[in-house]
């Protein structure tokens, strides 16, 4: 074992005062939500979180990929100071105020597409998420959407329907809103069809074209088609290079194309939005998560012309696009630029694929690595042979991270997911994958002999 800098583990997890927060959580707290392990945090800064017992984990999760700017940036933290001593909220469904403006200014010019768009802001991913999918069917007048099979695009009442990753997230909330209907992504590791890219030739677009268009979904009452440019809570899968390109055929029907970015944007994948590496300028796009480093804020950005398509009092948020949110988002907006995350999400995570590919060939759990900038998952297997889902074998391994002192959670059923905060400097990172390359190490060497 490797010598430590960051990470310090010293009591049993949780500790005395974890476990009695964790005790109290259960008997308050809905059981609805759960948890990766026993994490009670009491303080974060950078890449760098403390739980209440004094130990010190280094942070592979960025708060599910929302501290895009690490915990308590500066920069951040003054920004949210500074507001909060003027005004905290008034309410922008019924009044004014400058800085949204300011926002909305900085935030544009990084939305792919020369053409005018215009912002609508929430809360939250799913609010956003509910957003487009009112304004698509407002604008074409048109009841079906479309989505894919490992979707994840919420679990508000509307983005559930879109949503297809766990039938947990389901269970107890039927019927939803009627007109979803759900397709296969191209996942070539898994491929539905057995198939081997690029041999197959875009096999599952001409699935989609015969077996839906051509049978059941008449394309002419679509509103939009919602994706992830990589999918998130499926497992961290990307998608063959030129498939959204293979999927713009939809677009000369009138179909809305609908980038969900709550994930992949925001830096996270080398490029501010995570379709820029596709190629591919959707209609609407919609961003929450790292937007503002940890305060809730989303916003759904469309064409000037669909947006324009709602009326007053249609769609609005109560506390949507709060003066406090608002600056820590320009901050936000402002670190990633002056720091350069991009290209250090790039360089970052470049050097990460080629250690995990490695890793591919070193331990037989390790099925898939793949990724893009800070955005990576590793998918964990029983053999190479079968692709057994190695579920018990990632919860293994993640619960090995915990209690080593790296913060690593899963995506889908067996899939690591790896995504530090954008600010995560490389000795941090290292540290964080040697002690998941000794996890990983264990586990293989018990499944092996098993």
């Amino acid at each position: 074992m490797q010598p430590r800098k960051f990470a310090k583990v010293a009591t049993p997890l949780p500790g005395k005062k974890g476990a009695d927060v964790v005790k109290k959580t259960a008997q308050y707290v809905s059981p609805s939500i759960s948890r990766f392990y026993p994490l009670v945090v009491e303080s974060a800064h950078g890449s760098i979180v403390k739980d209440v017992d004094g130990n010190q984990f280094i942070d592979m999760a960025a708060g599910i990929a929302v501290l895009s700017t690490g915990s308590t940036h500066p920069k951040v933290v003054e920004a949210i100071r500074r507001q909060s001593e003027k005004f905290i909220h008034y309410s922008y469904t019924d009044f004014y105020y400058a800085n949204i403006v300011e926002l909305t200014e900085r935030l544009l010019p990084l939305i792919s597409g020369s053409f005018p768009k215009m912002a609508y802001y929430g809360n939250s991913g799913a609010e956003a998420i509910e957003a487009a999918m009112k304004l698509a069917r407002n604008y074409t007048k048109r009841p079906i959407f479309l989505a894919h099979s490992g979707s994840f695009h919420g679990r508000t009442m509307g983005a559930l329907t879109l949503t297809a990753s766990k039938p947990m997230q389901r269970r107890g909330s039927l019927p939803l809103v009627p007109d979803a209907v759900h397709f296969p992504f191209p996942y070539c590791y898994r491929c539905p069809w057995k198939q081997t890219f690029p041999e197959c030739d875009y096999y599952c677009v001409d699935y989609f074209k015969e077996q839906y268009l051509e049978k059941f979904v008449p394309v002419d009452e679509v509103a939009a088609y919602f994706f992830e440019p990589i999918q998130g809570e499926g497992g961290y899968v990307v998608p063959p290079p030129d498939y959204f390109h293979k999927m713009e055929f939809l677009r000369d029907e009138g179909v809305l194309f609908v980038s969900d970015e709550i994930q992949t944007g925001v830096g996270r994948t080398g490029e501010f939005l995570g379709i820029e590496n596709f190629g591919v300028t959707p209609d609407i796009v919609t961003i929450a998560k790292g937007i503002a480093s940890g305060l809730p804020l989303g916003a759904m950005i469309a064409r000037a012309d669909v947006m324009k398509s709602w009326k007053p009092g249609q769609h609005a948020s109560t506390f949507g696009a709060n003066p406090v949110a608002v600056e820590a988002a320009l901050a936000t907006l402002e670190i990633i630029r002056s720091e350069r995350l991009l290209e250090n999400a790039k360089r970052q995570g470049g050097k990460a694929m080629k250690r995990l590919l490695e890793w591919k060939e070193k331990y037989e759990i390790v099925g898939d690595v793949r990724g893009l900038g800070l955005f990576i998952g590793v998918e964990i297997v029983k053999d190479k042979r079968s692709k057994a889902r190695g579920e018990d074998e990632a919860k293994r391994i993640i619960d090995y991270c915990f209690k080593h002192g790296a913060l690593v959670i899963t995506a889908g059923r067996n899939t690591l997911r790896i995504i530090p905060p954008l600010t995560v400097s490389e000795e941090e990172f290292t540290e964080g994958l040697d002690i998941l390359e000794e996890g990983v190490a264990q586990v293989n060497s018990a499944t092996v002999r098993g």
